[in-house]
């Protein structure tokens, strides 16, 4: 059994922004060299699916890789790289267990199902607002979407988000290890934390007693007031809720937007069909998402024939894990009919599987069933660029027009 170091292994440029616009090349050519390993310029790259869903499942031999991140920013002693390391994700053991049990009843499938009617609503008036001008950039109205559902979820003024959004758009750099970004980083979370307090404080000046009005953000300032929280572990959690609602759902609906534009049936049959919807939608996680997960082994893993040592740095891009040739049928081919479907790893494993997968659902399955009736034959009219391919990747900037149509009620 070799050591992962003694390998002879392939380099994926993912800090360069030629490898975020067109990964696929990189990636065949690293699999010819090693089935399912790489390094990168910060660890190693488990770039094979079925690799990445084995070892994502080995919660007891690997944590977050936030520490290390801080390293890499040179961001110890910053308010940034304190939440980095403090933040639910960076949680392992009880802490993690605690603090994902406060939020864990209010992003079951049950609870997402309840919030649909709002997320009808909230798409809709959206709609209402942009689709008159029948050219907009979609990148830039798909962010307004996600994050009203999450601010009315938690308690939060609308009105907020227009002054909030570019601190949650500098804070999706946060996992693209590029230190150039630390100061925007910085200030985003000073405007996050501050406005968090604030909503905290106000609620607690006006409390909503009746047990109908009752939303997450009351829960959370009771389970503080009864000591199941602190104060920083509440506003960590309020700026990661923020930051979870807005930054990997907009992509993720930009990223089926372009896919779907050159796939006008597909996208026409959406407007008709919701259950469609719903195949659409998972079949785009599996096409391509948004995230790469750093994680540390914190034990000895034998693997493969491979032995990967106690503080290796391992990378698990599932962005592109449902592209992957040898295990995915036909991975190339966008098929929302596809049968003998492999889950696909959008939203991670084990523990750490990310809490609000059932809210990203449904958002975007309701979204994208009223999208595609008011934004009819969507046509692009300039190009995209890629965002950093490690943290949160995708397309940034979808300039489209359209034909606009009106909402179902107006057009009977």
């Amino acid at each position: 059994m070799q050591s992962i170091s003694d390998l002879n292994l392939p380099n994926l440029p993912m800090e360069d922004p030629a490898f975020a616009a067109d990964p696929w090349p990189y990636l065949a050519a690293a699999r010819e060299q090693h089935p399912w390993l790489a390094t990168c310029a910060f660890g190693y790259v488990v770039d094979q699916y079925d690799a990445m869903r084995d070892l994502l499942w080995l919660d007891h031999s690997l944590k977050g890789a936030y520490v290390d991140v801080v390293d890499i920013m040179d961001a110890h002693g910053t308010e940034w790289g304190r939440f980095q390391q403090e933040s639910l994700l960076a949680q392992t053991g009880e802490g993690h267990k605690r603090i994902r049990g406060v939020l864990a009843p209010a992003f079951t499938p049950q609870q997402a199902n309840r919030h649909r009617p709002l997320m009808r609503k909230v798409i809709a008036d959206l709609l209402d607002e942009w689709v008159p001008k029948g050219a907009f950039d979609f990148e830039l109205f798909a962010s307004y979407f996600p994050i009203t559902v999450m601010c009315s979820l938690i308690g939060a003024p609308r009105d907020a988000i227009p002054r909030l959004r570019s601190s949650m758009e500098a804070f999706g750099l946060s996992l693209s290890m590029k230190k150039e970004f630390l100061p925007q980083l910085e200030q985003a979370m000073k405007v996050l934390d501050a406005f968090s307090q604030d909503l905290v404080a106000e609620r607690r000046q006006q409390p909503r007693r009746s047990a109908d009005d009752q939303d997450l953000l009351e829960i959370l300032v009771r389970t503080l007031d009864s000591g199941g929280l602190s104060e920083r572990e509440l506003y960590d959690l309020l700026i990661f809720l923020f930051v979870a609602g807005y930054d990997t759902s907009k992509n993720a609906l930009t990223l089926m937007m372009n896919v779907l534009i050159e796939r006008p049936d597909l996208y026409r049959r959406c407007a008709e069909d919701p259950e469609f919807c719903q195949k659409v939608v998972e079949e785009n996680f599996r096409y391509l998402t948004t995230s790469t997960i750093p994680r540390i082994v914190t034990k000895d893993i034998e693997y493969r024939d491979v032995r990967i040592p106690a503080e290796t740095m391992l990378f698990f891009p599932v962005s592109i894990a449902g592209r992957d040739p040898t295990a995915i049928e036909d991975a190339e081919s966008f098929d929302p009919e596809r049968e003998n479907l492999k889950k696909h790893l959008t939203f991670g494993m084990g523990v750490h599987i990310c809490l609000g997968q059932f809210i990203a659902r449904a958002q975007i399955q309701e979204g994208l069933h009223q999208i595609a009736q008011r934004i009819r034959n969507p046509r692009r009219t300039g190009p995209s660029t890629w965002r950093p391919f490690y943290g949160v990747w995708g397309l940034k900037g979808l300039p489209i027009e359209f034909d606009p149509e009106p909402a179902l009620e107006e057009a009977l």
